[in-house]
């Protein structure tokens, strides 16, 4: 049966925390968003999209619908012919009109501050709704995307986890709770420019040291 040992896992964790703290002080949404409805329909846009695409799209979107209000009196085809750049621009036109009319109607237009409320609207899954809560309002919630999943599996802060769910319950496990938010940008940034999914940059890591896909590598070499 395969064991853990948590002492040193909790180490681990705890050399990662220290390292990006340092190196990395500063960590953010690279989605460009003013307040809590823009970050939603961002995010929401954001889904198999890069943050590039979304940000070249959302100015003329926020442009013509500033807020849940006007998006929700909008039409499924005018939503599209605003976002057709983006992946799945079909499914997403009708989600972000449901999400509207859900604010409008549920939550008087007001971005709910909270993962369950959040999970009521119409486009908003459990990582949206991690993000959302996350980064608009600071809560301590682990959006779990495919850089997290991949990222916290290399490294070895996770073990075993079929998917985001349980890689989000690990991971909050040691993480305190007031650094969740910028330790979510942490291993986005980390698996978008550094630990990437076809080549990771290990040369150029700073955490080789504790991470478990470099040392399989090195034996393996």
């Amino acid at each position: 049966m395969f064991k853990i040992n948590l002492k040193m896992l909790k180490e681990k964790f705890n050399y990662i925390i220290d390292y990006f703290s340092e190196n990395m002080p500063v960590a953010e949404s690279e989605l460009n968003f003013e307040n809590p409805y823009q970050l939603i329909v961002a995010v929401i846009l954001s889904a198999q999209c890069t943050d590039k695409r979304v940000n070249m799209t959302t100015p003329a979107f926020f442009e013509r619908f500033p807020d849940a209000e006007s998006l929700s009196q909008a039409s499924v085809e005018e939503i599209y012919s605003l976002i057709k750049s983006i992946s799945y621009p079909n499914n997403k036109a009708k989600n972000l009109l449901g999400m509207a009319k859900s604010l409008v109607i549920n939550y008087k237009g007001v971005v709910p501050d909270n993962v369950d409320d959040l999970q009521t609207l119409p486009g908003v899954g459990r990582k949206t709704a991690n993000v959302v809560a996350s980064v608009a309002f600071n809560k301590p919630a682990m959006a779990v995307d495919t850089h997290v999943f991949r990222v916290s599996a290399r490294i070895g802060l996770t073990r075993n986890a079929k998917n985001p769910l349980e890689t989000e319950k690990q991971l909050v496990k040691y993480i305190p709770e007031n650094i969740i938010p910028i330790a979510h940008h942490w291993l986005i940034l980390h698996g978008r420019y550094v630990c990437k999914a076809r080549k990771p940059d290990c040369e150029n890591c700073g955490i080789t040291s504790v991470c478990d896909y470099f040392r399989s590598k090195v034996k393996n070499s």
